[in-house]
């Protein structure tokens, strides 16, 4: 009976001394970081299933546009061809290679709008204008799940830094700090778009 009021009265001691140290709190920030970034995954998912009907629009209107067009299917591929999963969230070179393949298929989207200016008829079709609001509306969201995603990171970041938390962290979970969603270099030299 002493043993077993000896290894409860441990135990209690145990759970109330995690539960001091930020333990279940790294957990929790660890998830969210891991939400935010599914968030993002959806979103890019969105985006990458609004691109064929996109392209098949535009297809019909400028179809002589074909290289334009080529680079816009090979940069989806190339982007949903590079996955990138919670476990890699602390991975700098897992991240990079994620947001340069994301990074050119933006590029090749911007391209592709800029062809489109040359086409009247088209920005007039109802077809590509829902697409294209959809398509605006999936780059709003991004926008917004990569600053939730970062705004996550910055949070587990200092938190596995802190005190007791970093001590907790290097004796028991030996988690990692996170990637920011940085964007690209040459984002500052994208083509500008009006409509």
């Amino acid at each position: 009976m002493r043993h077993h009021l000896a290894r409860v009265t441990l135990l209690l001691a145990v759970c109330m001394v995690l539960a001091g140290c930020g333990y279940n709190t790294l957990i929790e920030k660890e998830e969210t970081v891991k939400k935010a970034w599914s968030d993002i995954d959806t979103t890019l998912q969105r985006r990458a299933d609004l691109i064929p009907n996109l392209v098949e629009t535009v297809k019909g209107y400028a179809g002589h546009e074909k290289e334009t067009l080529q680079a816009v299917i090979e940069a989806r591929a190339k982007a949903t061809s590079v996955q990138l999963k919670a476990d890699d969230l602390g991975d700098a070179q897992a991240m990079g290679q994620f947001m340069q393949a994301q990074g050119g298929l933006t590029s090749a989207l911007a391209r592709l709008m800029v062809v489109v200016e040359q086409y009247p008829d088209l920005k007039a079709n109802q077809n590509f204008m829902d697409l294209q609001n959809q398509l605006e509306g999936t780059e709003n969201r991004i926008n917004v799940a990569r600053q939730r995603y970062n705004a996550a990171v910055a949070d587990f970041n200092a938190m596995v830094r802190k005190l007791p938390y970093s001590i907790t962290n290097s004796l028991l979970l030996h988690l990692k700090p996170k990637e920011y969603f940085k964007a690209q270099s040459e984002a500052e030299n994208a083509p500008k778009v009006k409509f």
